[in-house]
């Protein structure tokens, strides 16, 4: 069976024609945790491709959602009309804890930040990093056990991406499970259980604080060195993010970290279930390992990692016919658009050798596209060199999914490795 069969099968279609539209919800996190979330989806974007979900779904007021790929990328570029101010997900900023950052800035303040913290993903350093990266995914998957099942999330993608965030902070490796864990808890929600759901602001409002008081010791030590290739000195020395404000300085710290943790482990949990659930897929790429590079851009489309981003109106506007009012909030469902039948041929199969797999919205378009895509790209293509030379297979026995509408992604997976070659 093509993976995604699944998801639009048993009654699937069926229970979503069958709620009225303006009962859809799509952060209902059940979906989520159990991958039914498409036909919804699948039903906006025939039916209400700009549709306005009431103000009991959220506890910060209405929003629309955006459900087509094209009208995804019209708002996604149409940066005078969708301001990335002052957030890019659903929920507002904690009142006397707004964290700015720069995706969630407009030009030209947006620009200057980014151009900051560039060149470490830029083509030359990528080519410093590859070796350190295969290293260290080599030495990874020689450590599996062969027979035994484990969890790949944790063993597997959390350490390796946990790992590279390390290196591009200039932290020890000892503390990187440190950065994972608040990128966990900057990202989660009050119903997600990473927290407790009763004090959740004060909470997560505590685990925000310790994060700044680690990298701004970072920030107090790199800023009185000489300018070195890490991120926090980067932003220490470039003269547009020297003087941030401490909370401009997390709310950047957690963008990067976010970007660089969640996207690519995910990507990489993804790209094993896929491959187990699609052995014709995986046997094309066996026979042709030139496919590597379509594969992965295959399986961030499919994976999808960051399920939306936010835009508000900074005027009225009429969109696709709907009056979308200043101050609305606009959601992009990338992982909706990534689904439009409209755009990419049978959206719900996994195809490694499309005919144009880097089109897709996992990046999102315009100024704020993902300034880390080619090292995520990068990562999963070395994973998978280095697997292809060990592994036949890699089974998956089960999985659990994160409970969240913006992460899309994966808490476990127990694994088993049948046998090395």
């Amino acid at each position: 069976m093509a993976d995604g069969a699944g998801e639009l099968a048993d009654g699937a279609r069926e229970r979503a024609n069958a709620v009225p539209l303006e009962e859809i919800n799509l952060l209902d996190l059940e979906l989520w945790r159990t991958d039914t979330i498409y036909p919804y989806f699948e039903r906006l974007r025939r039916d209400d491709p700009v549709h306005l979900h009431p103000a009991d779904h959220h506890r910060d007021g209405p929003f629309w959602s955006v459900t087509r790929f094209e009208d995804i990328v019209a708002v996604d570029t149409d940066h005078e009309t969708f301001s990335s101010e002052p957030a890019i997900t659903i929920d507002d900023p904690l009142e006397g804890f707004d964290l700015p950052m720069f995706i969630a800035m407009d030009r030209p303040k947006h620009d200057e930040q980014r151009k900051a913290v560039s060149p470490i993903v830029s083509p030359a350093n990528l080519a410093i990093l590859e070796p350190l990266i295969r290293s260290r995914i080599q030495a990874t998957l020689d450590e599996l056990p062969v027979g035994e099942p484990f969890d790949w999330v944790d063993r597997v993608s959390i350490d390796l991406t946990a790992q590279m965030l390390a290196t591009l902070f200039d932290v020890p490796l000892e503390d990187r499970r440190k950065l994972t864990y608040w990128s966990d808890v900057a990202s989660t929600s009050p119903d997600a259980g990473l927290l407790p759901a009763e004090n959740f602001d004060e909470a997560w409002v505590g685990v925000m604080t310790d994060c700044a008081e680690y990298f701004t010791a970072l920030w107090n030590e790199r800023v009185n060195a000489e300018p070195r290739g890490d991120l926090i000195s980067m932003l220490a020395h470039n003269p547009a993010t020297r003087d941030m404000d401490p909370q401009t300085f997390l709310g950047n710290i957690l963008l990067l970290i976010v970007g660089g943790n969640d996207t690519t482990r995910n990507s990489m949990s993804g790209s094993v279930r896929l491959m187990d659930r699609n052995p014709q897929e995986r046997a094309k790429l066996y026979a042709n390992p030139g496919l590597i590079p379509s594969m992965v851009s295959e399986t961030i489309r499919w994976q999808t990692p960051l399920a939306h981003m936010r835009r508000t109106a900074s005027r009225d506007v009429e969109f696709r016919g709907r009056s979308i009012a200043k101050g609305d909030k606009v959601v992009m469902w990338y992982l909706s658009g990534n689904r439009d039948e409209t755009v990419i041929e049978d959206p719900h199969r996994y195809i490694i050798d499309r005919a144009n797999p880097r089109h897709h919205l996992s990046f999102g378009f315009g100024i704020h596209r993902c300034v880390g895509n080619r090292l995520a790209e990068l990562q999963l293509k070395i994973l998978w060199e280095e697997i292809m030379k060990r592994f036949p297979e890699i089974n998956v026995l089960s999985l659990s999914r994160v409970p969240s509408a913006f992460i899309h992604g994966y808490a476990a997976m127990e694994t088993v490795i049948p046998r090395r070659f």
